[in-house]
């Protein structure tokens, strides 16, 4: 059953655009889906290499901003006297930029922060954040500063005999699952490969990982890539769904959101952001259905997050995981009722 549980979980997933008529419920979906796809990047470096990145929405920002440069095309000063001109791209090129670019980033921060340990990643990430959020407010000519991005398109595909436009909710549902499914599948490769290993040594006992062998900065820089281009490419979606890229987007409360979305599913497992990302990405909508007042949804929206940190603080999925196994186990090892004749 436990095999064929997430194909049927993903053909379930893949029927909701056809059953399900509120396209409000299937935004809902969506976003919640684009950030679910940001947390299990952060999964990658919090989870399975301990390093906590709160600066992680840089990336994903960094992924938005440059899918919709390079799909509207721009020109700008960058340099004294050097101007940097780009013709709009087709939308599938500028997303793999976006990733590319997010990537670049992540590359750029690792080898900077990697080479101290501790809270100086933190710090790093942090102000990585800061530095290009101010960089998307004040470089007007290039990013349009507070009056934003606007009239980014929306993907389209040309396959020859059949044209794929992903302007529709439905669409773009399913592309989103599509890229979740890929992120999940890659995650899990590289967790189950010998760079998986050294990760999790890493986030064990890094002095004994040393002491084998292991390359600390190597694997911890080859993480923050992964983790990067995979948060560029959540950015990418975010940008050419909502269609309007803003210098918001680099807000830190979007970091809370990938933070608690990984440590309430279950840091360092698979399941644990799909899981925290389908409840915290769905839980705020829930509430603001059932509260009076946005007061009252979000108190109830913050007392839940504690409840749960306080009564599973290794998150809901390895709890629900140890709760199964201890079920079956004791049903395996029930001892016969008393008086019971044992069987020949």
């Amino acid at each position: 059953m436990s095999r064929w549980f997430p194909y049927a979980l993903v053909a379930f997933l893949a029927s909701v655009p056809i059953w399900m008529t509120d396209f409000y419920i299937l935004h809902v979906l969506i976003t919640a889906g684009i950030f679910t796809i940001a947390a299990m990047s952060l999964n990658l470096l919090l989870g399975y290499t301990g390093q906590l990145s709160l600066g992680h929405v840089a990336f994903f920002g960094v992924g938005a901003y440059v899918s919709a440069l390079v799909s509207l095309g721009f020109d700008a000063q960058i340099l004294p006297g050097f101007r940097l001109t780009l013709s709009p791209k087709p939308v599938w090129f500028a997303m793999m930029c976006g990733a590319a670019a997010a990537g670049l980033c992540g590359y750029a921060i690792g080898k900077l922060a990697f080479r101290v340990r501790g809270a100086y990643f933190v710090i790093v990430s942090i102000s990585f954040a800061e530095v290009v959020r101010l960089v998307a407010l004040n470089w007007v000519e290039l990013t349009q500063g507070p009056m934003a991005l606007n009239n980014i398109p929306a993907l389209r595909l040309d396959l020859g005999l059949v044209e794929l436009s992903f302007l529709r909710k439905p669409q773009f549902y399913w592309l989103v699952l599509a890229v979740a499914v890929v992120c999940w599948i890659i995650v899990r490769r590289i967790v189950a490969s010998s760079i998986g290993r050294a990760m999790l040594a890493l986030r064990e006992n890094e002095p004994l990982a040393m002491s084998v062998g292991i390359d600390v900065t190597r694997f911890l820089v080859l993480a923050t890539v992964i983790a990067a281009a995979m948060a560029g490419t959540a950015g990418t979606l975010y940008s050419h769904y909502i269609r309007i890229v803003d210098p918001d987007v680099f807000l830190f409360v979007y970091t809370v959101t990938m933070v608690i979305m990984v440590v309430a599913g279950g840091k360092g497992t698979l399941a644990g952001p799909v899981v925290g990302g389908a409840i915290f990405g769905l839980m705020p909508e829930i509430l603001r259905a059932m509260a009076i007042k946005p007061e009252i949804q979000w108190i109830i929206y913050g007392t839940l997050m504690v409840l749960v940190v306080y009564f599973l603080p290794q998150g809901i999925v390895p709890a629900v995981t140890r709760w199964w196994r201890n079920r079956t186990a004791g049903t395996a090892t029930t001892p016969p009722l008393a008086g019971a004749e044992p069987k020949p």
